[in-house]
């Protein structure tokens, strides 16, 4: 049976998860709000609500800050969610989506950017890839966000399961990953993309000096 600990580590994950899946539904990525995940954490909240006395001050504190985010969090949602069914829409996740909206509205594609102008961003939208570049995950942790999120997106476009994916598996890909190229090829960045190549999503990772 899970410690007290354990499970307020969970309802941090489900949140974030929440977050991400949120941002993919609005931003079209995803056909229907995530009710599972959301029902989840409510029947958690509910049920250590009634508990309280079984916490000790910690986790008690550590629980209404959560449980006060989740409820910050919804009510943004609920707006955004209104403003959806009204035909006000904000086709978005980050900068991730922004580059895709840009993209879409030129007619024509765009001069090649440079790595100052590239490293400025999160990340781009070009050629049908997604493209992110970082050289210390574990303080940018928006980037890595809006990768996994254009990750997830891609996978579902081309049919791919995303059940087995979760945020903490993937930041902590990127992290030892991107500290592995850095030391063995001496780069300041690793550069990441997202493409769907012959009906396949591909996540490739590249050193930038």
């Amino acid at each position: 049976m899970a410690t007290t600990d354990e499970e307020l580590n969970q309802l941090e994950k489900d949140l974030r998860q929440l977050k991400i899946e949120y941002e993919m539904y609005f931003g079209g990525g995803r056909p229907r709000p995530p009710v599972d995940t959301q029902w989840r954490i409510e029947q958690f909240i509910k049920r250590y609500s009634e508990r309280g006395a079984n916490m000790n001050f910690g986790q008690r504190f550590r629980f209404n800050n959560l449980s006060q985010s989740y409820s910050k969090c919804q009510e943004v949602y609920r707006k955004r969610i209104k403003q959806k069914e009204e035909g006000f829409v904000q086709r978005h996740y980050g900068a991730a989506a922004r580059a895709i909206e840009a993209e879409r509205a030129r007619s024509k594609p765009p001069e090649t950017e440079s790595h100052a102008t590239a490293g400025a961003a999160a990340g781009r939208k070009q050629s049908g890839e997604y493209v992110m570049a970082c050289s210390d995950p574990a303080q940018e942790s928006e980037k890595i966000k809006e990768l996994y999120a254009a990750l997830v997106q891609a996978k579902q476009q081309a049919g791919e399961k995303t059940d087995q994916l979760t945020m903490d598996n993937f930041q902590e890909f990127v992290r030892l990953k991107t500290q592995q190229l850095k030391q063995q090829k001496s780069a300041a960045q690793v550069e990441y993309s997202v493409s769907i190549e012959n009906g396949q999503v591909k996540l490739k990772a590249r050193v930038k000096s």
